[in-house]
């Protein structure tokens, strides 16, 4: 896992706690770069984002390319190369949510959030983002809110959705 050039030189941009977890991650992966995603997925745990200083630190901590980790880390549509709020909402546009009503679940949230997609809230509280889709067909229109996966979602419904995110 070290080069060279990084047993010496710590790496700034990942805290102590970061370079560990993805350590661990890389004790289990076949090569260094094989634990990329998980490597973006433990930043933006601790951060709630990405930014370029932390893909540079994973691209040396892997020893790989700064270029190789940033197109991973724009590919995957969760991971979020800027700030976003302390809760991320997504709603599922794909052709089974459209066809179940994802655009007027899309204004309902812009009206409830007062935010467009790939804003955030004023007070920093929620960032509305499409995401292609949730895997929630069955349960279409659907959303996700962090983790948690909200199907059959209904715009009068939202503020009983919204009351369990402070």
């Amino acid at each position: 896992m070290t080069t060279p050039d990084t047993a010496q030189e710590p790496i700034f941009a990942l805290s102590a706690k970061e370079t560990a977890e993805i350590a661990a991650e890389v004790a289990h992966s076949p090569q260094p770069a094989s634990a990329m995603i998980e490597a973006l997925r433990i930043v933006q745990k601790h951060r709630g984002w990405v930014s370029d200083q932390s893909v540079a630190a994973i691209a040396k901590l892997l020893g790989t390319s700064t270029a190789a980790v940033d197109s991973v880390a724009t590919f995957y549509n969760l991971i979020h190369r800027k700030p976003v709020g302390r809760h991320v909402v997504m709603y599922c546009d794909s052709v089974s949510c459209y066809v179940m009503g994802c655009d007027k679940l899309r204004v309902a949230l812009e009206q409830k959030l007062g935010v467009a997609p790939g804003e955030t809230t004023p007070d920093g509280r929620f960032t509305l983002l499409p995401i292609v889709c949730l895997g929630a067909c069955d349960r279409a229109p659907a959303m996700m809110i962090d983790e948690d996966l909200i199907g059959d979602v209904a715009p009068q419904n939202l503020d009983a959705v919204f009351g369990r995110y402070p």
